[in-house]
């Protein structure tokens, strides 16, 4: 059986109110160049639902912004059954927000992001 790598709509955090509550209440880190926060909650459904963002802040052009938030999701997307295997019984939301001036990689992001579904993977 291979793992589903797809990201669909159901797995990215939209909701105003969930978004809120992740960023008021949430805990947070930073692995270069992430800052990340986690949200989780026991709940009788499992779920984990992610959002990115890089600010115009630091890339003020669009075509990098979707580059880099292009870039994330695919490391996100390839790397997250190292989350989704824990999640038994918890509603995971999770922020990744694109947070240096500098243009990586996509081998440094992917590494980046499996830092920080390792981080949160064992705080659960």
């Amino acid at each position: 059986m291979t793992a589903d790598r797809s990201l669909p709509r159901s797995e990215r955090l939209r909701t105003l109110g969930a978004v809120r509550r992740l960023f008021s209440e949430g805990e947070s880190g930073f692995v270069y160049p992430f800052r990340y926060l986690w949200f989780a909650e026991a709940d009788s459904v499992p779920s984990v639902e992610v959002l990115f963002s890089v600010p115009k802040r630091y890339h003020k052009r669009a075509n990098r912004r979707n580059l880099l938030r292009r870039r994330t999701k695919e490391a996100y997307r390839l790397q997250k059954e190292l989350l989704t295997g824990r999640v038994e019984g918890i509603n995971l939301d999770l922020a990744l927000v694109y947070s240096t001036a500098d243009l990586l990689s996509s081998a440094k992001i992917a590494h980046a992001v499996r830092k920080i579904l390792e981080t949160v993977a064992s705080r659960l």
